[in-house]
């Protein structure tokens, strides 16, 4: 993977989420999260890098569940005509379908667009 590609996922992040600072993005630790412009991007943000020991599944268990996830719900399902086509797959996977609508056992049957909203709101109102 690509520096520029994680970076990418990052700004988007941002422009969507406006993570209050002090956020915690915790990833592995491969070269592209350990490069000077991805931490860079974190400290101008005001996040906090988090990085799991090194061949540690465990420290990144839910990384791990969604790639799972992925294989059985998306890419072992058909056969790709292209790396395009494939990428678009992906992106339509996890931003049309696993974000917003998908459910999950682990937080109460919302999807992570739900939960997340919840968890603002719960947030908000304990704050008032």
């Amino acid at each position: 993977m690509r520096t520029d590609l994680v970076v990418d996922a990052l700004q988007m992040a941002l422009w969507r989420r406006h993570p209050d600072a002090g956020t915690i993005v915790h990833s592995d630790r491969g070269s592209q999260y350990t490069s000077w412009l991805f931490g860079q991007r974190l400290r101008s943000a005001g996040l906090l890098g988090s990085m799991g020991r090194v061949a540690s599944s465990v420290d990144n268990t839910m990384m791990e569940s969604f790639w799972s996830t992925m294989q059985r719900e998306l890419l072992d399902t058909r056969s790709w005509d292209s790396k395009d086509q494939l990428a678009s797959a992906i992106f339509e996977w996890a931003e049309a379908w696993y974000n917003p609508q998908r459910r999950h056992s682990g937080i109460g049957y919302s999807s992570p667009v739900d939960y997340e909203h919840a968890y603002h709101r719960q947030v908000t109102s304990d704050v008032a």
